[in-house]
């Protein structure tokens, strides 16, 4: 019988305990890389391969022309758009991912992006460090609103976007949410009122991204979502970076046109030289770190690793893609 094979494309864990664990029990030699990603050398590693694990690898058509027949491919993270998931169908591959590793550290990221740059904490911090005095007024920044006051806009009612509102709600935010897919009764029990995009953008004193990255929302907050919003409202990106037209964004906080930007996610990162983010005022960047606690990294490993083992089982994912 042949010796069944999973194969690590890329990865960046400290190690790999709940993977070799996994794979030994299921009686699977496991073939670990670090930095493979691009196609070519990703359908020579994983060629004959029954389960395959990544996190940026480019799962191709190609790619999954040569793996074992009924084999699976897991992803790291939430998003998947480096497979081929309609590739994937055709070939009679799996595919899943890990939603909820992370969920609640990336919500408390996005509260704590929106609360910063809403209650000034970075420009009160570079006042005070700069100032001979060492100090500043609590009104020289202008004026602030409080948290109870604030209409908080939820694009997308995922699992992220309702852990955001539970937690904003808890300050005493009204919480309003555009998505097309909800369930308005499921939403509105969790305390979300849905509304229409237009009317969100209208609306929301914070504008909270939480939205999957399709062909069709990409820059789904465009120049022109912006010009929508209010001048003193402030944009939240946790999701994918390209959500948003970073750059439109960046010139819309410099005009006045936006209020502030915190942003975990960008088009390109890292984020390059000369980009007009670095120098835009009343924004608050993060390196992709929402996701991170090491509570969220140890679960995004152990559930992966448990995918695995079911995979190479036969037995039903817990979090399989259908399409």
């Amino acid at each position: 019988m042949r010796a069944r094979r999973v194969v690590i494309t890329d990865q960046s864990f400290p190690g790999l305990a709940h993977e070799e664990r996994a794979a030994a029990r299921a009686g699977a030699e496991l073939v670990v890389r670090s930095d493979v990603t691009a196609e070519a050398e990703v359908a020579e590693l994983t060629a004959g391969a029954d389960v395959v694990m990544l996190a940026y690898a480019e799962i191709t058509d190609r790619v999954l022309a040569g793996l074992a027949e009924g084999a699976t491919v897991i992803r790291y993270g939430i998003g998947y758009e480096t497979i081929d998931v309609e590739a994937a169908a055709r070939h009679g591959v799996r595919v899943c991912n890990v939603p909820d590793y992370g969920a609640d550290t990336v919500a408390d990221h996005t509260v704590m992006l929106a609360l910063a740059v809403l209650r000034r904490v970075a420009d009160y911090h570079a006042r005070i460090t700069a100032s001979e005095s060492g100090w500043v007024s609590a009104t020289d920044l202008g004026p602030i609103a409080a948290v109870s006051d604030v209409t908080y806009g939820l694009v997308g009612t995922g699992q992220i976007g309702r852990k955001v509102a539970a937690r904003v709600r808890a300050f005493g935010a009204e919480v309003i949410a555009y998505d097309p897919y909800a369930d308005a009764e499921a939403v509105a029990a969790e305390g979300i009122t849905l509304t229409d995009f237009d009317t969100l953008l209208e609306c929301a004193d914070i504008v909270s991204v939480h939205a999957p990255l399709t062909p069709e929302t990409r820059h789904l907050i465009d120049a022109r979502a912006m010009a929508a919003m209010k001048d003193s409202a402030i944009l939240v990106n946790t999701a994918r970076g390209a959500l948003v037209d970073t750059r439109a964004a960046a010139e819309a906080v410099s005009a006045g046109r936006l209020g502030g930007l915190g942003l975990d996610v960008l088009e390109s990162e890292p984020l390059e030289e000369g980009h007009p983010l670095r120098t835009a005022p009343r924004t608050l960047l993060t390196p992709h770190a929402a996701f991170y606690s090491e509570r969220s990294l140890t679960n995004l490993q152990r559930f992966a690793a448990e995918e695995m083992e079911r995979a190479l089982r036969g037995e039903s994912l817990r979090c399989q893609l259908r399409r």
